[in-house]
């Protein structure tokens, strides 16, 4: 079946007969959806052709009428009519539309551009002439505006293929074959004088000289009479040609060459260079992007290189046109057919430049004549395939704004290569086109002060190391940046490069340094990127300068924008599309610190409760996930009364392992927001910030982290004037001081805090008393910790507070530990893990399990002690509580030792120190390195000495304990009775400086 537009609209079937579709308006429908063929119309622009402006009330209806006839007229076709928002689309073969296969022929036509290229072209000029059945396109459809303008644009097309048949036609001496076809055209069109001046031209090439005259005299007449103008420049030289010409009007053929050719070294011929060069001047000075540049040759200038399609994207400032310029006047050898350059100014000043004007660019370098140019961009697309269809080019598509414009940009030759860039991600390019992607980011830090070198003479840069790193790292090492920084002192030669570090540092005035006189700057950079945002991605950027964390996820930028996840998905992904963010890990963007404080340029413009109310936002969401969270880990957690009520943008925390895992990834937003808090007076949303993030510090680790959120924390406290605020707030920091070995601070806090709340009781000074217990224990007073640790838990039982009871029982089961009662030891480790039944993976449970499985070893139960302290390890592993994780794997490896199985233990110690290092505690990763090497040695000299077991479990010993404690804040469980069981590896650990250390679960 063939589509047939150029004259009435019909189907013409297989065997040659027309079928006119019923009616006008069906014939409109298909005329529509065969001009847009493989593209969808929208319903809208259909209304436009079959109703103009005023469609009726049903306009809908009747569309969804003709489609669904035209899907039966056209069933067994090779076509296929789909319904896809927001209209429909019609696919099939081009070549099986008349009007496409016009636009085909005249484009090759137009390619034919060598010697004797003529004869070809008139050939494919006249097919395409030849498909034409009717004087007008379009013949049988409404008379709408849109169909006047389609109409007339596909006879315009006509008209010029008919020029270019009769130009040809004149070139190869045969102008007298195009005359009939001229003489019908220029009777229907009396004033196209190009039309009239070619008709002349080929009379006179006939021999026919009065026809000639008389059709010049038609003209002049009807112009004057109707325009009352005379005959332009064509149609009065094609006359004066022919009146002064010579009587033979036949070209003379072309004379034979007077000497042969210079034969061409067929071993070593000369590189050819491009014929076009539309390249920029390369950057001078240019510095780094090695890496980037071979990326390139492999994708676009290699033996494979046909055919390819790179999109180089990054952010502004970061060198990506400089970088592909550099690259492309070093390939220019692979492409011997020419550089093709455009500036598409998608994120520049003033407007961007379309594809109609690049085309028109591209069509000039490639020999086209402006005279022969097409008027429209379809046209112009057509005719740019033909001509790079047999070439070698390089084309360079640079700052692109998006994709819709950049599809009849590609050349069609299968060894032309296209390099774009844009600060836009371009993913429509990547997923439609295939194209490579190429993210270009800040430079390396070496090439950051290389470039510095260049720019400022080594020498310099080289007298001062440390303040050039500081200005590199400053400028965020992109290179716009690192220029103007560099021009600046360039301009003062008098200034050390340290002169200029106090006003990149100063977050008030980085901006403004980065500025030059003229209109190029970061800040005019960031400016025109933000021009192409949605309202909303503008706000969320000003917003986030109220966000104290590297990282941001949809949830907080919900938070912020007061609406869904969904919206807010939108929002960062239009901002990480355009590099204002980074997604380094999915649903994670962070900004760059010129881009944030850009963002807090923005933010200043608006009134200052904006920025408060966004900060307060922020709180509120994070008290509200902190609290979910810490629920989680330590059921009842918080006696203050609930948090703010969690808003639909709340994070999904389903269990234990995914609020440890978003606590990690959020601790330094939730630190800073505490202080955020803080400085706007709102000390109450501040200090239980800090005291939800307890115990998810403690089940995450990061144990300074956690010491600088509670000391801010108890600032504000103090200044609600709040007794139980202050003192929670007095034991949770004492908690976080026994953790990190400070006994002698943790136990002046925390008798503070039972202080403080002796005369009121509750809750929070059975928290108290507990930590105070932990602390006295680590001051070696161990009857002292086990008075308190159980006064906590009577007072705990007395007052139904449940939810610190598990505390105090996994806490003080340690402490009997200590003081060497193994078996009240598992007693209260048993009844903590027993009010914890139905959350198998609380803190306290974990804790107590720890507890339980080094009362057991303590009691010489080896086989109970080496199930309990495996499934304490899976559970502690499936719950992601990293650091009681840490903790049994040492332990463990104590028991392994005692059991003579020292190759497992030194496992499990590297199993330990691999996560003590994820922890970031240097101290205790360098103490099981150290053990680990004495193992190893001990092991290789000895591996076969034994002792065998005591049959008592010991007597206490009184020793300081160390930090690292397994259950609570408790430093240090209790050795008794653990013994080494191999005699080399014990007198090595005494020879190396660690008696006895490994044989002692809670120290290293």
């Amino acid at each position: 079946m063939f589509i047939r537009l150029l004259g009435p609209v019909e189907l013409r079937a297989a065997d040659g007969r027309a079928v006119e579709p019923a009616g006008p308006k069906r014939c409109a429908v298909l005329a529509l959806l065969a001009l847009e063929l493989g593209r969808t119309v929208p319903v809208e622009r259909l209304f436009e052709l079959l109703w103009g402006e005023a469609p009726p009330a049903r306009a809908r209806a009747a569309v969804q009428g003709h489609i669904a006839a035209l899907r039966k007229q056209i069933a067994d076709s090779p076509f296929t009519l789909l319904t896809r928002a927001p209209g429909y689309r019609l696919d099939g073969p081009a070549e099986l539309v008349d009007a496409l296969l016009f636009e085909r022929l005249t484009a090759l036509a137009a390619g034919e551009c060598a010697p004797g290229g003529d004869e070809a072209a008139v050939k494919l000029l006249r097919e395409a002439l030849d498909l034409w059945h009717g004087g007008t396109a379009l013949a049988n459809l409404p008379e709408t505006g849109l169909r006047h303008a389609v109409a007339d644009r596909l006879d315009r097309r006509r008209t010029r293929a008919l020029e270019c048949w009769a130009e040809r036609l004149l070139r190869l001496g045969r102008g007298a074959d195009a005359v009939t076809d001229l003489d019908r055209a220029a009777e229907a069109d009396g004033l196209h004088e190009p039309l009239a001046a070619l008709l002349v031209r080929c009379l006179h090439q006939a021999g026919r000289f009065a026809d000639a005259l008389t059709a010049y005299h038609r003209t002049r007449r009807r112009l004057a009479e109707e325009l009352g103008l005379a005959p332009g420049r064509a149609l009065q030289s094609a006359v004066d040609d022919m009146l002064t010409a010579d009587p033979d009007p036949t070209p003379a053929a072309p004379a034979a060459p007077t000497s042969p050719p210079v034969p061409v070294d067929p071993v070593d011929p000369p590189a050819p260079r491009p014929t076009v060069n539309q390249l920029p001047r390369a950057a001078a000075r240019f510095v780094g992007r090695a890496a980037e540049q071979r990326w390139l040759d492999a994708e676009c200038a290699g033996p494979h290189g046909g055919g390819s399609l790179a999109v180089v994207t990054g952010p502004a400032g970061a060198g990506k046109t400089a970088t592909v310029v550099q690259w492309a006047h070093a390939a220019a050898d692979a492409f011997p057919d020419g550089l093709l350059f455009a500036d598409l100014n998608g994120f520049g000043p003033g407007h961007r430049t379309g594809p109609v004007e690049v085309l028109g660019r591209f069509l000039r370098a490639l020999g086209v004549e402006e005279r022969e140019l097409p008027e429209d961009r379809y046209a112009r697309a057509a005719l740019y395939r033909a001509l790079t269809g047999r070439r070698r080019l390089l084309v360079v598509l640079d700052n692109a704004g998006d994709a819709e414009d950049l599809a009849d940009l590609l050349p069609a030759g299968p060894d032309c290569a296209t390099v774009i860039t844009s600060r836009s991600s371009l993913e429509d390019v990547v997923v439609t086109e295939g194209a490579a992607l190429l993210r270009l980011g800040a430079l390396p830090a070496e090439d950051a002060l290389g470039l510095l070198e260049h720019l400022l003479t080594p020498a310099r840069v080289r007298a001062e190391p440390e303040s050039s790193a500081k200005v590199a790292e400053l400028c965020d090492r992109l290179p716009l940046a690192l220029r103007i920084a560099a021009a600046r002192l360039a301009a003062q030669p008098g200034w050390a490069i340290a002169d200029l570090v106090p006003e990149l540092a100063d977050e008030r005035t980085r901006l403004q340094t980065l500025d030059t006189q003229g209109a190029i700057s970061v800040r005019s950079a960031l400016g025109l990127t933000v021009r192409r945002l949605s309202a909303t991605a503008v706000h969320l950027l000003a917003l986030l300068a109220a966000h104290p964390g590297p990282e941001t996820d949809a949830h907080a930028a919900a938070a912020l924008l007061a609406t869904d996840t969904a919206e807010a998905r939108r929002a960062l992904g239009s901002l990480a599309a355009h590099h204002l963010l980074t997604e380094d890990t999915p649903g994670r963007y962070r900004r760059h610190d010129l881009i944030r404080l850009y963002g807090a340029e923005l933010l200043d413009e608006r009134p200052a409760s904006e920025r408060a109310g966004a900060t307060l936002a922020l709180v509120d969401h994070f008290l509200a996930a902190a609290a979910h969270g810490a629920g989680l880990l330590q059921p009842g957690l918080d006696p203050f009364g609930p948090p703010p009520l969690p808003g639909p943008a709340r994070p999904r925390l389903p269990d234990v392992r995914a609020a440890l895992d978003w606590f990690r990834a959020e601790e330094p937003t939730i630190r800073g927001l505490v202080t955020s808090a803080a400085d706007l007076g709102d000390h109450r949303r501040a200090w239980r910030l800090a005291y939800l993030a307890n115990c998810l510090y403690y089940g995450a680790g990061r144990r300074t982290d956690r010491l600088a959120c509670l000391r801010a924390g108890l600032e504000s406290a103090v200044l609600t004037g709040d007794p139980a605020a202050v003192a929670s707030m007095e034991a949770s920091t004492a908690r976080a001081l026994s953790g990190l070995g400070r006994a002698e601070e943790a136990h002046r806090l925390a008798l503070r805090a039972v202080t403080r709340t002796a005369d009121a009781g509750g809750d929070v000074h059975v928290h108290a008393l507990t930590v105070l217990a932990v602390a006295s224990a680590a001051r070696g007073e161990h009857a002292e910790a086990v008075r308190l640790g159980e006064r906590a838990i009577a007072l705990a039982g007395a007052h139904g507070l449940a939810e610190h009871a598990p505390f105090a029982f996994s806490n003080t089961a340690a402490l009997h530990g200590f003081a060497g009662d193994a078996g009240q030891a598992l007693r209260r480790a048993r009844e903590a893990r027993a009010l914890l039944a139905e959350h198998p993976q609380a803190t306290y449970h974990l804790s107590a399990m720890v507890n339980e499985a080094h009362a057991l070893q303590q009691l010489r139960r080896p086989a109970e002690a080496g199930r309990a302290w495996r499934e304490t390890m899976e559970r502690c592993r499936a719950a992601g509580a990293v650091h009681l994780e840490a903790v049994a794997e040492r332990h463990y490896a104590d028991f392994l030792l005692d059991a003579d199985r020292p190759v497992e233990a030194a496992s499990h110690l590297r199993s330990a120190h691999c996560l003590y290092e994820r922890l970031g505690d240097a101290g205790v990763a360098r103490q099981l390195e150290r053990r680990l090497a004495t193992l190893a040695g001990a092991v290789t000299v000895a591996p076969s000495a034994r002792r065998a077991l005591p049959a008592a479990s010991g007597a206490r010993r009184s020793r300081p304990p160390d930090r690292g404690s397994p259950c609570g804040e408790v430093p240090r469980h209790p050795e008794a009775g653990v013994r080494r069981s191999t005699v080399t590896v014990r007198r090595a650990c005494r020879s190396g400086g660690h008696h006895r250390a490994a044989a002692r679960p809670g120290r290293v």
